[in-house]
């Protein structure tokens, strides 16, 4: 079960009139990473929810094993090639931005790829193209995640 780009919407979303693109590219990658993060948590908090009715410290669990630098990181990198030159833009500036935070126990690698991945989000939020959100989600999880679930039962 992928989510569908009806998951999310102006009337789910508390969100002001989206920016152009012009206006959130004025924000530090690390900006857009902030708002990003939170972005992916919802997505990957409203997947889990919709897997299976489930008590919140299982839901917790899984969630904590797809928001970590290791996992986005490896999410990104199935994504990449279809992200538009733009989107590569953006993501790149993420992953290349100096946060002066070290991981703790995640690789450098890892860690800057997630930003990048973030930042993205951020982005794509901030100028309201949901869709595209949706889209980078489920090819980066959706049916994949859901299948491995499936197997360990």
């Amino acid at each position: 079960m992928c989510l569908n780009e009806n998951s999310i919407s102006e009337s789910n979303l508390f969100f002001s009139k989206a920016l152009t693109k012009a206006e959130a590219k004025q924000y530090s990658p690390l900006t857009l990473a902030f708002l990003g993060d939170a972005v992916y948590s919802l997505l990957v908090r409203e997947m889990l929810l919709k897997t299976a009715n489930r008590p919140t410290n299982t839901l917790h669990k899984e969630s904590i094993k797809l928001v970590n630098a290791n996992c986005q990181a490896e999410m990104i990198k199935k994504v990449l090639s279809e992200l538009t030159e733009e989107e590569e833009a953006i993501f790149k500036r993420g992953r290349n931005a100096h946060s002066g935070h070290v991981p703790k126990n995640q690789s450098d690698a890892d860690y800057r790829y997630a930003t990048g991945l973030e930042t993205l989000y951020g982005y794509l939020y901030l100028i309201g193209d949901f869709k595209r959100i949706m889209y980078i989600f489920n090819i980066s999880t959706g049916e994949e995640y859901l299948e491995k679930q499936s197997e360990k039962k």
